[in-house]
C-alpha cells in the first residue's frame, strides 16, 4: 500500500493523494478552534444519498420560527440538494391553493343580458327586412297582393302632384325676384346718372331732371314690389318644403307600415294553407300575433295620414289665398303706377320693407 502510493506521487505530482486529502475524523473533531465548513455538517449515508432526517428536522425548525399570524397554508417552503445553485434557500410566499371567499358574489348578468337583447334586435330586424324585401319584389313582379286604400291613395297622389307644381311656381317667382332686383338696381343707377347730367347740362336741365325723378320713382316702387314678391316666396317655400314635406314623411311611414302589414299577412296566409300539427301550430300562433301588431300599426298610420292631409288642405287654402291676393294686387298696382295702392297692399298683409342702406338688427336687439 505504501509502495503504490509513493510510486503514484513520483509519477504524477499534480494529483494529490486521497489519503492526504481525507483527514482523520478524530483529528477534525479535536481541532475546535478552526471554523467548520457547511459541507462537513451535512451527514451523508453509506450509499451517498442525502439524509432525509435532516431535511425533516430542518423543516420543523422553520415552521417553529414562522410567526403565529401566518398559517401554514400561506407559506410555501422549498429546499434544494447539493447539486442546486441555490443551496439552503427557503422561498416564502402565498400558497397557490383555492381559497374560500366570503361575502356576496356578483355575477356579470347585465353585460350578458345586454348582448342577448342586441342579438335579439338584430335577429328581428333581419327577419323583418327579409319579409319586407320579399313582399316588395313580389309586388313588383306581379305575384303578390297588396292592400290598397283607394281614397287615401288618390289624396296622396294629388298631394305629390301639387307639390311638384308649387315647386315650379316657387322657382319662377324666385327668378322674377332676381330679375326685378337687377332692374331696380339699373333704374336707380340710371336715375343717378340723369340727375348728374341735369346739374351739368343747363340747356337740358329740366329734361334730365324729369327722367331722373321717373327712374327713382320706378326704383322705389320696384323695391316695394320686390318686398311683396319675396314675402310670397317665403310663404310658399314654407308651405312646400316644411308643411307638405312633413306630411309626405308621414306618408312614407304609412307606406312602410303597409308593406310590413302585407308581408306578415302573406306569411300568415301561407302558414294557414299548410298542415296544422304540433310543429306548425306554435308558428301559426306567433305569426298571428305579429300580424295583429303590424295591423294595428298600419291602421294607426293610415289614420294619421288622413288627419294630416285634412289639416294640410285647410292650411294650404288659407295660405295660398292670402299670398295669391297679395301677389295680384302688388303686381297690378306696380304696373298701373299706383304707388299708394301698392303701399296699401303691403300694409294690408303686414309686409315690412327693409330700408335701403340699413342693416338688419342683430339677434341681441331682437330679444
Amino acid at each position: 500500500m505504501s509502495d503504490n502510493t509513493s510510486d503514484t506521487t513520483t509519477n504524477d505530482a499534480t494529483l494529490p493523494d486521497p489519503e492526504d486529502v481525507v483527514s482523520d475524523p478524530e483529528e477534525l473533531a479535536m481541532d475546535s478552534d478552526s471554523p467548520r465548513s457547511t459541507a462537513a455538517e451535512i451527514p451523508v449515508t453509506s450509499n451517498g444519498d442525502f439524509d432525509e432526517t435532516l431535511e425533516h428536522n430542518f423543516n420543523m425548525d422553520i415552521k417553529r420560527s414562522v410567526p403565529m399570524g401566518l398559517g401554514l397554508s400561506e407559506t410555501h417552503m422549498t429546499s434544494r440538494g447539493f447539486d442546486s445553485t441555490k443551496e439552503g434557500i427557503i422561498e416564502a410566499g402565498p400558497f397557490q391553493a383555492e381559497s374560500q371567499r366570503s361575502g356576496p358574489v356578483v355575477l356579470a348578468e347585465e353585460p350578458r343580458n345586454t348582448a342577448i337583447e342586441k342579438f335579439e334586435l338584430v335577429r328581428r330586424w333581419s327577419l323583418n327586412t327579409y319579409k319586407c324585401t320579399r313582399q316588395i319584389l313580389s309586388e313588383k313582379l306581379g305575384r303578390g297582393s297588396r292592400t290598397v286604400d283607394l281614397e287615401l291613395e288618390a289624396q296622396i297622389e294629388i298631394l305629390r302632384d301639387n307639390k311638384k307644381k308649387y315647386e315650379y311656381i316657387l322657382k319662377l317667382a324666385q327668378t322674377l325676384s332676381s330679375q326685378l332686383y337687377q332692374m331696380v338696381q339699373t333704374q336707380r343707377q340710371l336715375g343717378d346718372a340723369f340727375a348728374d347730367l341735369s346739374l351739368k347740362s343747363l340747356e337740358l336741365h329740366e329734361e334730365f331732371g324729369y327722367n331722373a325723378d321717373t327712374q327713382k320713382l320706378l326704383a322705389k316702387n320696384g323695391e316695394t314690389l320686390l318686398g311683396a314678391i319675396n314675402f310670397f316666396i317665403s310663404s310658399v317655400n314654407t308651405l312646400v318644403n316644411k308643411t307638405i314635406e312633413d306630411t309626405l314623411i308621414t306618408v312614407k311611414q304609412y307606406e312602410t307600415s303597409r308593406i310590413e302589414y302585407d308581408a306578415y299577412r302573406t306569411d300568415l296566409e301561407e302558414l294557414n294553407l299548410g298542415p296544422r300539427d304540433a310543429t306548425t301550430m306554435p308558428k301559426i300562433e306567433q305569426s298571428q300575433q305579429m300580424f295583429q301588431i303590424h295591423k294595428e300599426k298600419y291602421d294607426k298610420m293610415r289614420n294619421d295620414v288622413s288627419v294630416k292631409l285634412k289639416f294640410l288642405e285647410e292650411n294650404k287654402v288659407k295660405v295660398l289665398h292670402n299670398q295669391l291676393v297679395l301677389f295680384h294686387n302688388a303686381i297690378a298696382a306696380y304696373f298701373a303706377g299706383n304707388q299708394k295702392q301698392l303701399e296699401q297692399t303691403l300694409k294690408q298683409f303686414h309686409v315690412k320693407l327693409k330700408t335701403p342702406g340699413v342693416d338688419a338688427p342683430s339677434w341681441l336687439e331682437e330679444q
